[in-house]
């Protein structure tokens, strides 16, 4: 069984785009996934990246045109300029390490839940009662959201050393543990699911 070691951040507006699709992949080849969660702006800091508000303007203007290309196309609803980013992604974080840890519910879709939350709803994903909710609707304890900080906050900075050492420099990332391929965006998914097939 192949294994997929997924780097990501709740505050992406690319792996937002990913949708569902990865968790379907996944299901379609036997492979199992690993959320890791982590602070993109340290890991850009780390590999040589700047955060989207520190880019050229060229870089910030096609961004702005590549997101809705890119919603419409996945026929996603999506705002540019959502009213809660940048906004303090270790919370809900934290709120997804500990609901893969504990179980129970569909990890992929609390993942999902976060991100579309900033992306569509215009909610603030730092906010405990928004968490709450989010980890509620998809089949976990909303407490979680107060359970296991500290093992939330060790595995969050892991995940940033890992993925440091592993070569991931964005998100989504996603690396299969087997042959250490690396796929790097929501738009690489089909190469992923290629490489998945062939093994």
């Amino acid at each position: 069984m192949a294994h997929i070691d997924y780097y990501f951040t709740t505050i992406s507006p690319f792996t937002y785009l990913a949708g569902d699709r990865l968790e379907k992949i996944a299901a379609a080849r036997g492979a199992e996934i690993t959320y890791k969660p982590l602070d993109i702006m340290q890991l850009f800091e780390r590999t040589g990246g700047l955060p989207p508000a520190k880019r050229h303007p060229s870089r910030i203007e096609y961004r702005m045109q590549e997101l809705p290309r890119w919603a419409e196309h996945l026929k996603m609803p999506l705002n540019p300029k959502p009213a809660h980013f940048p906004v303090n992604m270790a919370p809900s974080s934290y709120a997804v390490i500990a609901a893969q840890n504990a179980g129970g519910g569909n990890i992929g879709a609390l993942v999902q839940g976060f991100l579309q939350a900033v992306w569509a709803e215009e909610r603030d994903i730092s906010d405990d009662a928004v968490i709450r909710d989010i980890l509620q609707a998809h089949g976990f304890d909303p407490d979680l959201c107060d359970k296991g900080l500290l093992t939330g906050a060790e595995t969050y900075g892991r995940n940033l050393e890992e993925a440091v050492a592993a070569g991931v420099f964005g998100a989504p990332f996603y690396i299969v543990r087997e042959t250490d391929l690396r796929f790097w965006g929501q738009d690489r998914l089909d190469f992923l699911d290629r490489h998945l097939e062939a093994l």
